[in-house]
């Protein structure tokens, strides 16, 4: 006994615990004013940790001196002197002398081609084309004899080789006159020795940039040996053009008493053959200049203990602001000073009056407001301490980012949109909207008061919430994060213009980090969402179409050991998503609390009307009381197999919730009858509640009671079903049953509205066919005619057999 005394002390305690942490104000606002304290902390080193906060152009409060001797470095003389060190360094060009050595080889092997050939056909005699005799000319020669080719077929049978060996193309004009001379070697040695006249004394591709180097000269590097000379006499070299203008003056000596057709081949060649041989290093020049630039040492120069570093009254220059950090940096700060604590106050004023302004919204999301403000002050913190990460981005990973793409451009990577996202997927966009506003302001903050970063972080953080409403597929997340990337890569550009600080690579950099962090966006939160919904058990559409699949195991046992129950449920989902949409409730949790609202029913199926196959009525042999007991015990048996079967906190509530407070008028009135109406107490016989306090929960309370009660009509006509929901409806709505759930008078027409139209189909009647055969105008019967329609006699005849217990509708009310 007094085991069991204790065992209910600790399980009172504990609900007591669990109570004051679920409803307690001073748990919303200790985590207000924890959730600051921890803002505050990060963000005081960039925010307030200063001593000196001056911006360029201030004018200075009053006199600041040097508390001890220190060295500062002048950044506007050491860039100086490295931009001159970079200025002074020679470009580098590469002079390569095998390319003249591969020309004159080419030149060679595509003349030798041809006069070997020539050499072998002399040694041969030609073959003579002989007139056959008359006799002989029709006859046919064997196919297998081949005719042997001359020796001038056989030179442009290798025209094509002779043009791939030279590297140039030949017209056929002057190849018959390479022919002509036999491709005489003296043609040869004239091509190369002008070849070699202008490419030994250097061709250059764009002699003008060459000449630009004038006045310091440029350093040759030859390409195999890796020796470098400094030249200075830069008009020595040819450029590209001049070079082949040149080749008839150069050639004129040479070819004095060559033929002019020769002549002019000789030089048409030679100028298609040249190409450039000195050719400016890029990455060798680059080399040496970054070289010369990191040889260069800082120019430091000393500042004295007590040393006038700013006077009042001054305005505050660069060089002014370079030695205050230096300073600062120097300086073991107080980190809990006077502006901290205000730095902190104001973080907690923002939390203060969004939750002033927004409670009521914060209360309708949950049954607990502590629930919700925790969820918002967990994503709050996570990506509070992403946008902190990414604000000292250079020095947390050690790496120079200067060299490869814009610093301005990595805030943009941010995935911060996603938590506007997470925030919308399960609080709504009205809760995202306010959310998004407080981490734009604090990622300002965090940011050095960066206005340009609250502008960019609000904006996109409204447009992901918003394609984030609805969210019903694994899908939408990537759909979300592409358009939220589309949509920054827009609003980058746009700011970048409104900040006048507009190029081309800029464009390109925003534009890539934007999208990039789009897409990130909904990485982030498709791998969240999981987590919270397991962390903070909520349920989201995608876990409501999990739920929603009838093979799922609780609705499948539900189908097999209550049939009927399962029939009424599955058609009062139905009828719950119908009305939902209706009234622009959320029409997949109204379907699934359909489905699932009387799983209770399970442990007890034979006990509830739907179920009972035999005629045989369980409640004839009890108590009216204890009936009723049976019937409130399947609202809380529900409860505990969704507990267990972990169907989430919104359909639990609606389990306990679609009953509300009503009574069971059957066994209500059977008491009555037995008893007298004094010794019967209402509350006895009424569900222990609490009434629907959601408008999904209240649709499938009106949903269950009208479904139920239309199977009992007779001839089920338009008529009498629409009598029957308008009376249903209004009498749960005298009862004050939906007091609580924000249904209002034009919500309940049209959700009646819903009801006879489905219903409506549901109940149709059919037309029944005469099983006399049919007479024809020849008097013939067709038996077959419509046979497939016609209506079962059980069926038909269902009507006509009316329960035994008074009304019908009445009955299966109490026993719901």
């Amino acid at each position: 006994m007094m085991g069991l005394l204790m065992k209910l002390k600790l399980t009172k305690g504990k609900n007591s615990i669990t109570e004051f942490f679920a409803t307690s104000k001073v748990v919303v606002w200790s985590l207000y004013i924890l959730v600051s304290l921890i803002f505050t902390v990060f963000i005081y080193p960039e925010l307030v940790g200063q001593k000196h906060s001056y911006q360029l152009g201030d004018v200075v409060e009053h006199d600041i001196k040097a508390p001890k001797d220190f060295f500062i470095e002048d950044i506007d003389a050491t860039e100086a002197n490295k931009k001159h060190a970079m200025e002074s360094v020679l470009n580098v060009y590469d002079f390569d002398e095998t390319i003249l050595t591969t020309i004159l080889k080419h030149v060679d092997r595509a003349f030798n081609l041809l006069l070997s050939l020539i050499s072998e056909m002399d040694k041969e005699p030609e073959p003579k084309n002989e007139k056959k005799s008359d006799s002989k000319k029709d006859e046919v020669l064997p196919a297998n004899i081949d005719i042997p080719l001359t020796t001038h077929e056989k030179i442009w049978q290798l025209k094509d080789q002779f043009e791939a060996l030279i590297g140039i193309s030949v017209s056929n004009g002057a190849f018959q006159l390479l022919e002509k001379e036999k491709f005489s070697s003296e043609i040869s040695r004239l091509i190369k020795e002008l070849l070699i006249k202008i490419l030994e004394n250097g061709v250059v591709a764009n002699k003008e940039m060459v000449l630009r180097e004038l006045d310091k000269g440029i350093i040759i590097q030859d390409v195999q040996t890796k020796t470098e000379r400094t030249v200075y006499k830069l008009k020595q070299y040819y450029g590209l053009d001049q070079a082949k203008n040149l080749v008839g003056i150069i050639g004129e000596p040479l070819l004095t008493n060559v033929n002019y057709n020769i002549k002019n081949l000789i030089i048409d060649f030679v100028q298609r053959l040249i190409v450039p041989n000195i050719t400016l290093n890029r990455s060798e020049t680059k080399e040496k200049e970054k070289e010369a630039s990191d040889e260069v040492k800082p120019v430091l120069y000393k500042v004295k203990s007590g040393e006038m570093l700013l006077r009042e009254g001054e305005r505050v220059t660069e060089t002014q602001l370079r030695i205050l950090k230096d300073l600062d940096a120097l300086s073991n700060r107080d980190h809990f000073s006077i502006s901290s604590i205000g730095t902190m106050m104001l973080i907690f004023l923002f939390f203060l009056t969004i939750h002033i302004i927004h409670e009521r919204s914060l209360l309708h999301l949950s049954t607990s407001l502590n629930k919700s403000v925790l969820f918002i002050c967990f994503v709050m913190i996570i990506f509070f301490f992403i946008a902190k990460l990414y604000s000292t981005f250079p020095e947390t990973f050690a790496i120079d980012i200067s060299s490869s793409f814009p610093k301005p451009s990595i805030p943009y990577t941010i995935p911060l949109a996603s938590g506007a996202m997470i925030v919308c997927l399960f609080m709504g966009l009205e809760i995202a909207v306010l959310f998004a506003l407080l981490l734009a302001l604090v990622t300002s903050i965090v940011f050095a008061n960066n206005f340009k970063l609250f502008i960019y972080v609000f904006f996109s953080s409204l447009m992901a919430a918003y394609w984030m409403q609805n969210c019903s597929e694994r899908r939408v997340f990537i759909k979300a994060g592409a358009k939220l990337g589309l949509f920054n890569m827009v609003l980058a550009t746009t700011l970048d213009i409104y900040n006048a600080n507009f190029s081309y690579m800029m464009f390109l950099w925003d534009c890539f980090f934007g999208f990039l962090g789009g897409m990130v966006s909904g990485v982030i939160t498709a791998g969240l969402a999981p987590l919270i919904e397991l962390l903070f058990d909520y349920t989201t559409d995608i876990k409501l179409l999990e739920f929603a699949n009838l093979d799922k195991p609780l609705l499948r046992k539900l189908m097999l050991e209550a049939p009927g129950t399962y029939n009424h449920s599955v058609i009062v989902g139905t009828m719950a998503e119908a009305a939902a949409s209706e009234i622009g409730a959320n029409p997949l949790l109204a379907k699934v609390c359909g489905y699932y609202h009387d799983i209770g029913k399970i442990k007890k199926p034979l006990y509830f009307i739907e179920n009972q196959q035999d005629g045989k009525n369980k409640h004839d042999k009890l108590a009216p009381s204890m009936s009723a007991l049976i019937i409130i015990a399947h609202v809380k048996d529900g409860i505990e197999m969704a507990r267990t079967h972990k169907l989430g906190q919104a359909i639990m509530d609606t389990i306990q919730q679609h009953h509300g407070t009503s009574l069971i008028s059957y066994f209500y009135e059977k008491a009555k009858m037995l008893k007298g109406e004094d010794a019967v107490a209402s509350e006895d016989f009424r569900y222990p509640g609490p009434r629907p306090q959601t408008r999904e929960a209240g649709i499938v309370m009106l949903a269950d009671v009208v479904e139920a009660a239309s199977r009992t009509l007779d001839n089920p006509t338009p008529a009498r079903i629409q009598g029957l929901v308008q009376t249903l409806v209004n009498k749960i709505f005298s009862d004050g049953q939906l007091n609580e759930c924000e249904l209002t008078l034009k919500d309940l027409h049209s959700i009646a509205k819903s009801f006879n139209t489905l219903l409506n189909g549901i109940h149709h009647h059919r037309i029944e066919y005469s099983s006399e055969p049919s007479s024809s105008t020849n008097g013939k019967s067709n038996k077959n005619e419509n046979i497939d329609k016609q209506q079962p006699k059980q069926a038909r005849d269902l009507s006509k057999n009316p329960t035994k217990e008074g009304d019908g509708h009445l009955k299966r009310l109490g026993l719901s």
